[in-house]
Order: C-alpha cells, then structure tokens, then sequence
C-alpha cells in the first residue's frame, strides 16, 4: 500500500548536548556491545519534560542526565554509574530512567541520587531495558531490548503495575523500542526497530495482550525508535537512520513528515513548549534537540 507524500516540515534548532569529560581511548563495554554506526561518545535520547518546564534527556555511554532551560541553556543534573537510556515522569515527580546496565532506576531531583526499582524479572536480569512509559493510573510499561533483532528474537515488554507487580505482557520480540498508548489506553503502539515496523498491542479486559499485529511497516533506515501521541490520537514516529518523525493519524496514514536539521539519528521524541504544540526531537549524532511547531498538541501525559 503507498500513500502520497505527506506534507514536510523542516526542524530547527533548539539546543546542543555539551561535550563529555574526556574519556580514554579504549572503548568501554557499552561500545562494545553496539552495532557499527550507532553513536558511542554520546547518545541522546529520552526527552521528557519536568514539572518544572525543563526538558530533561539521557546520554548514555556517560552515563548522564541533563537538562534544558526553555531558552536552551543546558545543565548536567547528575553523572552516575549507569547507561540510560529512557526517561519519564512519574506522578511523583521523579524522574524514572530505563537503564541499559541495570534496568529501571529514579531520579530524585531534590537529592540528585539515582536509585534502582527494579533490576529483575524474578531472579533473572533484564536483557537490557530500552524506554518506558506511564499509564494514566500509573501502571509503568517499558521495554526489555537486549541485542534483539531477527537473528534472535527475545525482547520483551514488561508491565510493572501502580500495585507493585511485575509481568511480562509479550515476548519475542525482535528489538522493542519506543512505545506510547492511544487516547483510550485500550491499545499500546510498540516501535519494533529491527522489523521497522510499529506493532499494534490490544489489550484485553484482564489486561493480557491479544491478536497483536503491524500498524505501520516502515521502510529505509535502521527502524522506529521513540514514540509520541498527540490530542487527535495521530502517532509521531521517530524513524531513526531516515534523519525523520513521520506522523500517522489513528488509521495509520501519513500526514506530516519533519525532517532533521543536522543528522539522521532521529531517536526520540516529546511533545512540550506553548500549548504542547512543539514536538522535541533527540538527534543522537550529533547530540543535538530539534523542534517543530504542529498544528495539534501533543497528548497531556498524566504527570504533567
């Protein structure tokens, strides 16, 4: 199925990651264990915005969490022994981070120390979570990546519920990513960025996954990373390795494209600024923030 090119906005500029402390030569762990390509002095990601206004992203090979003013100036909010990789705001206020090293940690602004919350599945670890979100009754859903791909398919997405139970909701996945749910939360859209593809997961009444399938196939690229939504239920995909968000209404037809300003690791995406109307997007090349202004606001998250 092809549909006509959607209509093209170009990003701009919104801020820069400062450089790292200089690092040895010898790559670390978390290099190694990457795919040629991907970004290794730096990587952001995990935009979210605080209730303080700031937007808050992960970096993480450094193992930070920074910070941007609403007129771009950035702050390092905390270095820590870890490899973050997602982030969002619980109702609480903290920050809560998927990290690639040890699994789900929080972020205390007040105090600046990170702390874990979850490190296993029963007495297993994590392959290595990726990104998270909050449900409107705060139930936490994030993904379980690893090194998955079609070569081996065992990622997994997780539901850790506002009761304190953790479950798996659906496995063998081939490399979960960015996920959000639609207006009603009867439906969660999964970026499965080695199938380039974003998965459709219904929910049944008891909360169990059932006859999950693809909403969007992609194309080009390396995948589907970060997801958003906005007030009309329209999907914004950050399509990392196309240097592109593309925006599909909730039938899965496209209707903007907003195009990168300065590299194609276009990994993830929040909506913020005036009105929410301003979709922020992390490009991890080059450790920039892009923004777009859009005709729609983007979906109030129940912690803002």
């Amino acid at each position: 199925m092809f549909f006509a090119p959607p209509p093209v906005t170009q990003a701009t500029v919104f801020a820069r990651l400062p450089e790292a402390a200089p690092r040895p030569d010898m790559a670390t762990a978390w290099e190694n264990s990457q795919p040629h390509g991907i970004p290794t002095r730096s990587l952001l990601e995990g935009p979210s915005f605080g209730n303080d206004g700031h937007l808050y992203c992960v970096d993480a090979p450094n193992g930070r969490i920074v910070r941007f003013t609403p007129s771009a100036e950035c702050e390092v909010v905390v270095e820590y022994d870890g490899w973050p990789n997602g982030l969002k705001f619980g109702r609480d206020g903290r920050a809560y981070i998927a990290d690639y090293k040890h699994g789900i940690m929080v972020l205390d602004l007040e105090t600046r120390k990170v702390s874990p919350l979850l490190e296993r599945h029963y007495a297993e670890r994590f392959r290595a979570v990726n990104d998270l979100f909050f449900a409107a009754n705060g139930d936490l859903y994030f993904t379980d990546q690893g090194l998955s791909g079609h070569q081996d398919p065992s990622g997994r997405l997780f539901r850790f519920s506002r009761q304190g139970r953790l479950d798996c909701v659906l496995d063998r996945i081939p490399s979960p990513n960015g996920l959000v749910m639609n207006l009603d939360e009867s439906i969660l859209f999964l970026a499965v960025t080695r199938a380039n593809a974003v998965w459709r997961v219904p929910f049944m009444r008891d909360g169990t996954a059932s006859k999950v399938g693809t909403f969007v196939q992609l194309s080009g690229g390396t995948g589907p990373d970060g997801l958003a939504l906005d007030a009309r239920g329209r999907l914004a995909i950050a399509h990392t390795g196309m240097g592109s968000v593309w925006v599909v209404d909730a039938r899965g037809e496209p209707v903007h494209r907003i195009m990168s300003a300065v590299g194609d690791h276009t990994t993830n995406i929040a909506y913020g600024g005036e009105g929410n109307r301003t979709l922020f997007i992390t490009e991890s090349s080059s450790g920039t923030v892009l923004k777009a202004a859009l005709d729609v606001p983007g979906k109030k998250m129940f912690s803002q």
